[in-house]
């Protein structure tokens, strides 16, 4: 292999098509700057230069004195969504109840479409009507309003738009796959923030943002994995904390809004310069009715519209209409009471047949998912599990630092005699590992 160049952007590119042509491979190590600027007859900081570069595009990482190594190839990530293994009852998915979802033909039936053009506004005015009525109670004044597809594309979008490169975000811990991943691939560093039953703990996130982080993306109501949402005294204590740092990016991933039990209790402080506000009709409506309502200051607003402008990536009047006559529906407003009543029922069911084997779970967990902390091996327990009939997902694809073992039951579909067979299956399985790890 030949490493060519004089200059800094010579020997980037070389390197760069070595891992083109597969003559580099994910983990192989490059050659240590000194030893490459004599095989090159380079200063070393030619050398250094262009292995900043390498790490700065994706290509490679740096470690110190580990030196650096080829990258693996970007992938999107552990993912939400039904297992292709039907023998199982899937409790992993992370998806709403089919049977609670709006029908998108009764929807599309019912609304009177028309042809829209380049120029014309990105947000029907029967939306934003709606949007802002859902609002206007829980945020900073002189707010503006946007729409993106889904949360998980408002936080990307957040993250493009406020931080560069190996910045730091706070995030919950256990923390939602989705942000993890749009993390990861914009090469962001996670801090991940202890959690109690409360949300984030305050002392954990004064430690953060005394660090260095740049933002913050917390959870309002039904954290996904855990459940948790802020109670009224813990969101005053995170305030008052982020109201020490006001140009830290503030994002509120309010995803459950539109079922959530729990009431909304505010982070964001009047001293916040740049903030936004999330809400999604994706569990609500369904997760192909992806539309989030975006709330933020009007920097925030002018720096996404940048990004949403018309002739871009404006989100769907199609898809905007359906939603808006979903959003003014009874029909559906008595669907998603429905939902919210089930979702309450099926949380209830699991907790109390947990609770009947002396599992301890967060008693006022809320959303589409429990999270169940456990004393054996998690990738045994999954296992053994699924021996049994049932698909859960492990604790650790969720974890940024901790590595307390864990599952994640998604209870949208769970039905009484399920839960009651769940819980005593766990505890089975749990007792025979815990005898197994003693013998």
């Amino acid at each position: 292999m030949q490493f060519l160049g004089s200059t800094s952007q010579q020997i980037f590119d070389c390197i760069r098509s070595l891992v083109i042509n597969a003559e580099l491979l994910p983990g192989d190590a490059l050659p240590p700057v000194r030893e490459l600027a004599d095989i090159l007859e380079v200063n070393r900081n030619t050398v250094s230069s262009a292995y900043k570069r390498l790490a700065k595009a994706g290509i490679a990482v740096t470690q110190g004195r580990l030196g650096t190594t080829i990258c693996a190839p970007p992938s999107a990530g552990e993912q939400e969504g039904l297992s292709i293994d039907s023998r199982l009852i899937d409790l992993a998915d992370g998806n709403p109840n089919p049977k609670f979802l709006a029908d998108p033909l009764v929807l599309f039936s019912a609304s009177a479409l028309k042809r829209f053009l380049y120029g014309e506004a990105t947000i029907l005015p029967e939306l934003h009507a709606i949007g802002a009525s859902w609002f206007a109670p829980d945020c900073p004044e002189s707010y503006t309003l946007e729409l993106t597809h889904g949360a998980v594309d408002a936080i990307e979008r957040l993250v493009a738009a406020h931080l560069v490169v190996g910045d730091k975000v706070a995030v919950e811990d256990p923390c939602f796959l989705g942000t993890q991943n749009v993390l990861r691939l914009a090469a962001i560093e996670t801090v991940g923030i202890a959690m109690d039953d409360q949300g984030m703990l305050p002392q954990a996130l004064s430690a953060a943002l005394n660090q260095g982080v740049r933002a913050v993306i917390i959870t309002p109501r039904a954290q996904n994995p855990s459940g948790c949402s802020l109670s009224a005294n813990r969101a005053q204590a995170l305030q008052k904390i982020i109201s020490g740092h006001p140009n830290v990016l503030i994002i509120v991933d309010d995803h459950f809004a539109l079922l959530a039990e729990a009431d909304y209790y505010s982070v964001i402080s009047q001293s916040t310069t740049h903030w936004a506000l999330i809400r999604s009709t994706s569990k609500g409506l369904g997760p192909d009715l992806r539309v989030a309502m975006l709330a933020s200051d009007p920097v925030t607003a002018t720096r996404l519209r940048a990004r949403l402008a018309p002739g871009m990536s404006w989100i769907s009047h199609i898809l905007q209409t359906i939603v808006a006559i979903a959003l003014a529906s009874k029909e559906v407003a008595d669907q998603l009471c429905e939902a919210q009543a089930a979702y309450q029922k099926q949380r209830a069911h699991l907790c109390c047949a947990l609770r009947a084997q002396s599992i301890a779970v967060n008693q006022n967990a809320d959303g589409l998912n429990i999270w169940i902390a456990i004393v054996v091996d998690e990738m045994a327990l999954c296992h053994a599990l699924a021996k049994r009939g049932w698909l859960v997902r492990p604790g650790k694809a969720f974890q940024v630092k901790t590595k307390d073992p864990a599952i994640r039951v998604t209870v949208s579909k769970l039905q009484e005699a399920q839960a009651q067979k769940f819980a005593s299956d766990l505890s089975i399985c749990m007792r025979q590992l815990t005898r197994r790890a003693l013998a």
